[in-house]
């Protein structure tokens, strides 16, 4: 028995009747997609779709990519790749992440290409595939400094040689992943390519032909030319974000999502009259204020309560008090608003933008989780 994974729905009628909602523009996905293609040619560009495309959601941004000829999907999970399969996707999907023996059938009979990275594992993949009359699809994991799963660069050899004993076994793919390739000290990620590189010599002195090669990430993509290989992985950069603000803006990408809400009540609040949980704010004045319904339920993170943001008639106005869970208070000093009015939470009015990384920068963290604790109650609309 094997649980079913799917990220929840909402229906049509919902994404229409509640209030917030992202929006995710699809022509901008693909021009990213296409300025990212034009930049590492002639490598193959393997997208990165964990976390549900990093909030965008998960089918319908695979669908894109399939539409548009893309080469390679990447997942973080089984369960994630047997999503897209049922949904109709049949390009190639790596998942990244471990497996566990008793998955093994499940990629095998979906057509999913297994990490491996260990001879354990290795041996549970033969053993299953020759059972089911299969052949397993496989990308071998070099640990080159990450030290979560792969197999250490410096037994390489020893488990390439065991890995090309296996008959039930394709070898489509060898990788690594960099830990620090969006910094401007490049120093570990060059080492972590020599060692990449080391371990393909294996190849090269058996005479085998090389697999499919990739370590590039969104970091490396941008400043390292030498690591496109055979195929580059990839994730946030393709969403329009930049992994760092270190990192040279040189290709023409744009944040594709848009997150909003609308103004559901209007009050005046006295002085000395507390605002939300913990009554960690209050106003020495009568101001004016609204509340919006969103919150830390919907991914609005609690941690930027007192720093955050948004925009309203064409105005940046503080969030006040805690964010509860499911709404917050935006004081609009002595300003109009009404309900209905629309709020930008992530985006641009065209004159003024709230970014990810300001929502990262409020919440004390980085742009990759703002986007992927986008919660999926939230409806996404496509344009």
């Amino acid at each position: 028995m094997s649980a079913e994974y799917n990220y929840p729905t909402i229906s049509e009628d919902a994404k229409i009747i509640r209030p917030t909602k992202v929006e995710v523009d699809l022509s901008i996905l693909k021009k990213n997609f296409e300025a990212i293609k034009k930049h590492v040619s002639p490598a193959k560009v393997n997208i990165v779709l964990k976390a549900n495309a990093y909030g965008h959601g998960l089918v319908r941004v695979a669908k894109l990519l399939e539409e548009i000829d893309a080469d390679y999907l990447s997942v973080a999970v089984v369960e994630e790749g047997i999503l897209l399969r049922k949904a109709g996707i049949n390009m190639p999907i790596l998942v990244l992440g471990g497996v566990w023996g008793n998955q093994v059938p499940l990629f095998i009979n979906y057509d999913l290409h297994i990490t491996a990275s260990s001879l354990e594992k290795v041996k549970q993949i033969n053993k299953i595939s020759a059972q089911l009359k299969k052949k397993a699809k496989v990308h071998i994991k070099i640990d080159t400094g990450m030290e979560r799963i792969g197999v250490h660069y410096y037994n390489s050899e020893k488990f390439l040689e065991e890995v090309y004993k296996y008959k039930n076994i394709l070898v489509e793919g060898i990788y690594s992943h960099f830990a620090n390739a969006d910094t401007t000290d490049l120093s570990h990620t060059e080492l972590q390519l020599a060692r990449f590189q080391e371990s393909l010599f294996f190849f090269e002195k058996h005479s085998i032909e090389m697999p499919v090669r990739h370590i590039a990430n969104s970091g490396a993509v941008l400043q390292m030319p030498e690591t496109y290989l055979d195929m580059v992985r990839p994730g946030i950069l393709f969403y329009g974000v930049y992994p760092s603000k270190d990192l040279p803006r040189i290709l023409d990408v744009k944040p594709a999502l848009t997150w909003k809400s609308l103004v559901v009540y209007f009050k005046v609040i006295k002085p000395g009259h507390p605002v939300g949980y913990g009554l960690t704010w209050q106003s020495n004045k009568n101001i004016r204020a609204v509340t919006v319904p969103v919150g830390y339920g919907d991914g609005y993170l609690r941690s930027m309560s007192h720093k955050a943001k948004v925009l309203l008639n064409k105005k940046l106005y503080p969030v006040i008090g805690s964010i509860s869970m499911d709404q917050i208070v935006v004081n609009i000093g002595d300003n109009s608003a009404y309900n209905g009015d629309e709020v930008l939470l992530l985006g641009s009015d065209g004159t003024n933008s709230i970014t990810a990384e300001d929502l990262a920068e409020w919440a004390g963290t980085i742009p990759y989780e703002i986007l992927t604790n986008i919660n999926t109650r939230v409806p996404r609309i496509y344009k």
